[in-house]
């Protein structure tokens, strides 16, 4: 994943070949490269899965009385602490990286799009009907993604953790004037 967010960074995602991510991987093979991604974009949304279960866990864990805002706000912790300090230098990298290519725009929104399926699913599961799940569902991936912009900033001092649940104090207080 480092060796092709740094050829990415250097050179340009569309720039990059597969076999020279492999090779400065430490001089792994085309194939080697195939075994663990599917394609070239997959390399820089590896764990998505992963991503998929926090939020369904969190929100299968949260209190019983919770209501779907605060099931989701659970679940945002729940992923959120997997980001530690150390993963906040790779993720400045990675947002221009993403940003300066419209393929890796598309795959970003591919994923988002997963992860609120994964919560709203997680929601149901939890006796939320629709609208109520996939509206809570959109609002906290939007906060996450709101708080991960914020967060990747080198600059930053708060946690991933900190900055969710703000965005999502901030999108809930949005949506609450909208009535």
């Amino acid at each position: 994943m480092r060796a092709a967010l740094d050829l990415f960074a250097e050179q340009g995602y569309d720039a990059t070949t597969v076999n020279e991510i492999a090779e400065r991987a430490g001089g792994l093979t085309k194939m080697t490269f195939f075994r663990h991604f599917p394609d070239k974009r997959e390399v820089l949304f590896a764990g998505q899965e992963v991503h998929a279960r926090l939020l369904a866990d969190g929100i299968t864990a949260a209190p019983s009385a919770a209501t779907p805002l605060e099931m989701v706000g659970a679940a945002l912790d729940a992923l959120a602490a997997t980001f530690t300090n150390d993963r906040r230098e790779f993720s400045a990298r990675l947002l221009p990286v993403i940003a300066g290519s419209s393929e890796l725009q598309e795959r970003a929104v591919f994923k988002h799009v997963g992860l609120v399926r994964a919560a709203t699913d997680a929601l149901h599961q939890r006796g939320v009907p629709e609208p109520t799940a996939s509206l809570a569902a959109e609002l906290g991936l939007r906060a996450f993604d709101r708080a991960f912009d914020q967060w990747a900033d080198p600059a930053s001092q708060q946690t991933l953790i900190e900055l969710a649940r703000h965005a999502l104090d901030e999108l809930r207080a949005a949506a609450a004037t909208l009535g």
